[in-house]
């Protein structure tokens, strides 16, 4: 249960008139995730802090936002350990200054207080407009970067940058595009949780480049409920051994079952094949070695029970969609943030 959990940091997200709702209600969706749903989707326990998100807009009242679409916050403006302000529809014809006067003094406090600072796409403006940004470099929309060097000459505009952290401890952190919440959401959950429960969002909500489909995304899904208890410690025994040389044959010789039976019985608990579920197993622990080691790719082979790292290759190509260095590259970014923990 989560009250038997570290609780990690408390996020705020500050709905403002000119905010968009979809990154608001998105961010909200994946910081409570985390520490979670893993759990939920593959019975895999999770020890990792949990974030605790909420909406928040400066007195506490539902606010009528961009595309008119009524934002109903759980709070006011308060306690928080990172705020995050997300993307704005704004005039750029109009001055900013003057019209968060009531958030920027807050999140001034926030930021004394050891807060760290954060901005999606054009909620940048919000911290150009505070002054936290003056001296840094940061990003934006790049239909926004004129009009942020024009008005805020003392902040670095970097727009072709995704995600920028900057200051001090990297307590001001600015993101690009509006899409951007998927990165600086990822950013912060290895920050702030574990590199390894970001690759684990990453695979969950599919973040990332898409191009490559779904299968680089997916985990093992949480084992079938059955009543064979024989079939149950098998399952228990090959999670330990599923490394082993012929492995269903040393399945089958520690059930005690004829090989017909075993086959049939396990297919039946389990809705694999015996060496599918083998091969899913080793696949997953490959996949695992390479999020978190630099471990050879072939020696990743060895490790997993294959001793042909060619067919070891193929095998993890199929299965997951793309080679096992390219499945290593997509992780690399986020295993680059450990450091900053």
């Amino acid at each position: 249960m989560d009250n038997e959990k570290n609780l990690g940091p408390k996020i705020a997200l500050l709905a403002l008139p000119e905010s968009t709702p979809a990154a608001i209600y998105g961010l909200y969706e994946v910081f409570l995730s985390a520490g979670r749903t893993w759990e939920q989707l593959t019975g895999e326990p999770s020890d990792v802090r949990l974030m605790t998100p909420r909406i928040v807009t400066a007195d506490g009242r539902p606010v009528d936002t961009a595309y008119g679409l009524n934002i109903a916050p759980h709070e006011a403006m308060g306690e928080a350990d990172i705020v995050i302000v997300t993307d704005l529809v704004l005039n750029d014809d109009k001055p900013f200054a003057g019209l968060w006067t009531r958030q920027i003094d807050w999140l001034h406090d926030r930021y004394a207080s050891g807060a760290t600072i954060c901005s999606v796409c054009t909620g940048t403006a919000v911290l150009a407009e505070a002054g936290l940004l003056d001296g840094l470099e940061a990003t934006t929309h790049w239909s926004l970067t004129d009009v942020l060097r024009r008005s805020y000459p003392e902040v670095r505009i970097v727009a072709q940058k995704i995600l920028v952290p900057a200051g001090p401890e990297h307590r001001i952190i600015t993101g690009g595009g509006a899409t951007a919440w998927e990165e600086l959401a990822l950013y912060l959950v290895a920050r702030f949780c574990s590199p390894a429960e970001a690759v684990r969002i990453a695979k969950i909500f599919l973040f990332g480049d898409h191009s490559e489909g779904q299968l680089p995304f997916a985990g093992v899904q949480r084992p079938r409920r059955h009543d064979d208890a024989v079939i149950s410690e098998i399952q228990c025994w090959i999670a330990d051994n599923y490394h082993r040389a012929n492995p269903v044959a040393a399945m089958v010789a520690q059930s005690g079952l004829t090989e017909r039976t075993f086959m049939r019985r396990f297919r039946a608990a389990t809705g694999f094949a015996p060496m599918e579920y083998v091969q899913t197993m080793r696949v997953e622990e490959a996949k695992h070695l390479l999020e978190t080691t630099e471990m050879p790719v072939d020696q990743v082979a060895i490790e997993v029970g294959y001793e042909d790292p060619n067919f070891f290759r193929r095998l993890f190509k199929r299965r997951v969609g793309v080679t096992p260095a390219r499945y290593r590259q997509r992780c690399s970014k986020l295993r680059l943030l450990e450091g900053r923990v």
